[in-house]
């Protein structure tokens, strides 16, 4: 996944790339609301949310799965 406006921004674009499990293949958008990094569709339905711990982003998808975003 590639993830647009990058620094201090709060919310921005996300471009996914092959291999994304579930429906993050849909993965859109994104924004960053009181430590908690959501992962939102193209039609803007949460699909994914994660807060950062141990140097990466980790929490659940809206099924329930465990997710985990690093470099």
């Amino acid at each position: 996944m590639k993830f647009g406006n990058g620094g201090a921004a709060t919310e921005g674009t996300i471009a996914p790339e092959g291999g994304c499990p579930g429906k993050l293949f849909t993965s859109r958008k994104w924004t960053y609301e009181r430590g908690v990094l959501i992962i939102r569709d193209h039609k803007g339905e949460p699909l994914a949310q994660l807060s950062f711990a141990g140097g990466r982003f980790e929490g659940k998808t809206a099924g329930g799965a465990a997710l985990s975003l690093s470099r």
